[in-house]
């Protein structure tokens, strides 16, 4: 008999404790590049006030799992029909942001203010999923986007409370597709919101039809440096590289996060391959990495201090995830094509490693 996994609210305590701390808690940023072989590689930060104590992990096919509500009934339960590799939180059997077997990529993203979830009626429970659980029933599931957008009005995501804080989580969700497709997630109003996102790039509050509609006073921003200038005579050049992005919002918020990666993403310069891409994504998202002091808030008198703590990348056609961490800057990879997807056990591969500097130095006398 398999030993049915249970994403219990107890055990997500210490979670909500650490999502109340901050009124400023994961400030993340995704985008979407596509090289000129077709790969398609989703990537992103992870930003949090303290340590979310996240690793790597598999999730193995047929991987018993049952989702959790506020009533103490069990909720939705299913087999993982395909594996999945991805970050987690507190060492829980939790994906926060993975890709599966099949290169169906997806994540999870605070949207606090917005988020509201369905009304979970007694007697459908065992439909119901919590906030937190959307993302691993996804990619244990379902090969596309398309399978996502029609899976979804079928079950429920419930507003279920987590113990010690008296809130659920306020989360919105990005899928991404080995074909390039990409979709956002969104529970406003009680209502499920489903968006398509040809541009690739998440970040947080408000709800993502606003940040669309915020690009509009972008459309000035360009690649291309200005041209000079004739003011009556008086010639006016640039005075250095790129004054075609002057008035770029250059800020940590979420509208500004947004503005930023879409630009950034829009004018990469396609690569040859997917591991290029790879590559790129991270060296993009170093533009949106927050160091810590930077972005500050006090509650009860203490600080608290938002950081980047890893980011990840997702090769959707080579079925790979990619990851740097706060203390280790060098890339790692968890290969699914390559891993026992048949375990009968959750894998989990340590995140915090001390990063190796190599020293080039050259001896005296050849030493």
């Amino acid at each position: 008999m398999k030993t049915r996994r249970h994403f219990s609210c107890s055990t997500f305590a210490a979670l909500a404790i650490l999502l109340g701390a901050t009124s400023h808690a994961m400030a993340c940023t995704g985008i979407r590049l596509q090289a000129k072989d077709g790969t398609v590689v989703y990537a992103r930060t992870m930003e949090f006030g303290i340590d979310l104590n996240s690793n790597p992990i598999i999730i193995p096919r047929n991987f018993a799992l049952t989702g959790t509500t506020d009533s103490g009934k069990p909720g939705l339960s299913w087999e993982s029909t395909y594996g999945v590799a991805g970050m987690n939180g507190l060492g829980l059997t939790l994906i926060a942001d993975g890709v599966n077997e099949k290169g169906l990529a997806a994540g999870i993203f605070y949207l606090p203010g917005y988020a509201q979830y369905q009304q979970v009626e007694r007697g459908q429970e065992s439909e119901s999923l919590a906030p937190w659980e959307l993302v691993t029933w996804i990619l244990t599931n379902f090969a596309t986007v398309e399978e996502v957008r029609d899976a979804l009005p079928r079950i429920k995501v419930a507003n279920v409370v987590l113990d010690g804080a008296g809130f659920a989580p306020p989360l919105h969700y990005i899928v991404h597709d080995a074909a390039g497709n990409s979709l956002v997630v969104e529970y406003l109003h009680g209502t499920l919101s489903l968006h398509d996102n040809p541009i690739g790039v998440i970040t947080n509050s408000p709800e993502f039809d606003w940040h669309v509609k915020n690009l509009s006073n972008y459309l000035n921003l360009t690649p291309l440096n200005a041209a000079p200038e004739d003011l009556s005579g008086l010639k006016v050049s640039q005075l250095g590289q790129g004054t075609g992005l002057l008035g770029l919002p250059g800020d940590f918020t979420p509208p500004s996060r947004f503005v930023r990666a879409v630009v950034f993403s829009q004018a990469a310069v396609p690569v040859e391959t997917g591991e290029e891409a790879v590559r790129q994504a991270f060296h993009v998202l170093d533009s949106f990495d927050i160091p810590r002091g930077t972005v500050k808030a006090v509650e009860s008198g203490k600080p608290s201090y938002e950081y980047t703590q890893w980011t990840a990348a997702s090769d959707t056609q080579h079925r790979s995830y990619y990851f740097h961490s706060l203390d280790n800057r060098r890339v790692r990879r968890v290969d699914l094509l390559k891993a026992d997807l048949n375990s009968k056990h959750v894998l989990t591969m340590p995140l915090q490693q001390d990063e190796d500097i190599e020293d080039l130095t050259p001896r005296a006398n050849g030493g």
